[in-house]
């Protein structure tokens, strides 16, 4: 509720700035706006963000969003997980019989841990930087709590990097399902509206290098440290991604290293 008065709501604002309030409502909010100048400077703050994300993502907005993050799919998928558990019975005993013939091709065949990393964390990241009004669950502002809920879920101390020496400020994180179990996917703007995001996810892989790779209009750099794949993924401008990549991995690796 705004300064306590029922008739003006922050969602009515933001839907307002939207696009989708409701026309009989419309007169109403832009009276409160006349004569409440900081709601008013709110607002035109949040266009603002809003045009200068349009400009950098444009039609990335009406892409198709990947079968992994369909939220329908994956309540149907926990729904039927019963009938799942016995037909997996039967397969088990089809599959038995041709599981011998067919282990080579599939170990051939069988993606690396770099591109099943990359792959999700890319695809995270084109569909979350074009969101205006929910790109994370828990926002920047609540950093504490971000890390103790996604340290939690991924049952390992998190270190979220601090980026404003790179001019990126920590717009919030969120939890994902992962390729081996939940992933932990943080992100952050810059002044311009330009967005990068982190990607945290258990691994049973050694340590490795920074590694580069692009896709499309983004790219992204992988490493393995300690058993956590980590993920920088941002604008294809090569430099200015590992520059930040670097940044975050400094304080990442100061960070562990203080903790031993």
């Amino acid at each position: 509720m705004i300064d306590g008065d029922p008739r003006v709501t922050e969602e009515e604002l933001h839907a307002y700035v939207d696009g989708e309030l409701a026309a009989d409502r419309r007169g109403t909010v832009e009276a409160w706006l006349t004569s409440h100048p900081e709601d008013a400077a709110r607002v035109a703050q949040w266009r603002a963000q809003a045009e200068a994300i349009r400009a950098h993502f444009g039609a990335l907005a009406s892409e198709p969003v990947p079968t992994r993050f369909d939220l329908d799919r994956l309540a149907r998928r926990a729904r039927s997980w019963r009938a799942a558990a016995a037909a997996a019975v039967i397969v088990a005993f089809v599959a038995g019989a041709v599981v011998g013939w067919m282990a080579h091709g599939a170990s051939a065949a069988a993606p690396s841990r770099f591109d099943t990393f990359t792959g999700q964390a890319l695809d995270a990241h084109k569909v979350y930087v074009v969101e205006v009004r929910h790109p994370v669950e828990v926002t920047g502002g609540e950093r504490p709590h971000l890390i103790q809920w996604l340290s939690k879920r991924l049952d390992y101390e998190l270190r979220i990097p601090d980026l404003e020496s790179s001019g990126l400020k920590l717009v919030g994180g969120r939890l994902l399902p992962g390729p081996f179990g939940p992933a932990a996917f943080c992100m952050y703007e810059g002044p311009s509206g330009e967005r990068f995001t982190i990607y945290y996810a258990r691994t049973d892989s050694p340590q490795t290098a920074m590694r580069y790779r692009a896709a499309d209009r983004f790219a992204a750099i992988y490493w393995v440290e300690r058993g956590l794949a980590y993920v920088v993924s941002g604008p294809l401008e090569r430099e200015r991604l590992l520059s930040v990549a670097q940044a975050a991995y400094d304080q990442i690796d100061k960070g562990a290293s203080q903790a031993r």
